[in-house]
């Protein structure tokens, strides 16, 4: 699992943490309570973006690949197309079978699918821009409950771990596992090798299990008592204080634009 953080020097990454968080969660929130036919306001979106990127000299592949995760959970609106409100047109016609599909529904699965790309594009924007440390450190000054900033680090910290485990697994099916000259994989049928496969998950579980029981034993004789130690609070600077007056002024907008232009 590759570190998100990009590091460069630039006024995205200078720029203080919290600015940073508060703009991200606006701007996610403004993009989904978006109407599905804005489609100014998401080019609109995509265009800051793009601009952010390039104030940070971070590339445009790596975010756009990091967006395409939001495909799958996006299929799941995909039935809005055949089963959306009326009218219905005609679609594809195979003999007897004729296929329809609803030409709001459509509108409204795009708008889906830009949403949910735009959003992922900003989260890793943030991501990559703001080391990980740094975030927790102003979820804590914006005053987020100290436990979910908790989880959330224990979380981020347990996947490197696991990541561990998992590369050791493999390795060790690998170093157990003779290829026949000619064949294309080792092992047994497909069935074989998701028995094996499975097996793997479970023992993953233990172990991850295990590694967790020690790890808070760890922290536990080191003074860990279950709150975070305390941090200042600083002021923002007044570039900082700038960039966020900045930044939600055109996030509204752009808001304003989608709702003239998506009605």
């Amino acid at each position: 699992m590759p570190e998100l953080y990009v590091n460069h020097h630039s006024k995205v990454h200078q720029m203080d943490a919290r600015v940073k968080v508060i703009l991200t969660l606006v701007w996610v929130f403004s993009v989904s309570f978006l109407p599905f036919s804005a489609w100014l306001a998401f080019i609109a979106h995509e265009s800051m973006i793009i601009s952010i990127l390039w104030l940070s000299r971070i590339g445009m592949g790596s975010i756009a690949k990091r967006s395409l995760l939001a495909l799958p959970f996006a299929l799941a609106a995909l039935p809005l197309v055949f089963s959306g409100p009326a009218p219905h047109l005609p679609l594809l016609h195979l003999n007897d079978l004729q296929i329809f599909y609803s030409p709001s529904g459509a509108v409204r699965f795009t708008g889906i699918v830009l949403k949910s790309m735009l959003s992922i594009q900003v989260a890793s924007l943030l991501a990559a821009t703001t080391s990980f440390p740094n975030i927790l450190q102003a979820l804590r000054q914006l005053r987020f409950p100290e436990l979910l900033i908790a989880i959330i680090g224990f979380m981020w910290r347990y996947l490197y771990l696991m990541r561990d485990e998992v590369t050791r697994m493999l390795r060790a099916r690998t170093s157990r596992s003779a290829v026949i000259p000619g064949a294309h994989h080792g092992g047994g049928s497909l069935p074989w090798r998701a028995g094996v496969a499975g097996g793997m998950v479970g023992n993953l579980f233990l172990r991850s299990l295990e590694r967790s029981d020690r790890v808070y034993q760890a922290m536990v004789s080191r003074g860990y008592n279950g709150e975070l130690p305390p941090y200042p609070t600083t002021s923002l600077s007044k570039q900082d204080t700038a960039a966020l007056v900045f930044g939600m002024s055109t996030l509204m907008l752009i808001g304003l634009l989608g709702v003239l232009s998506g009605v």
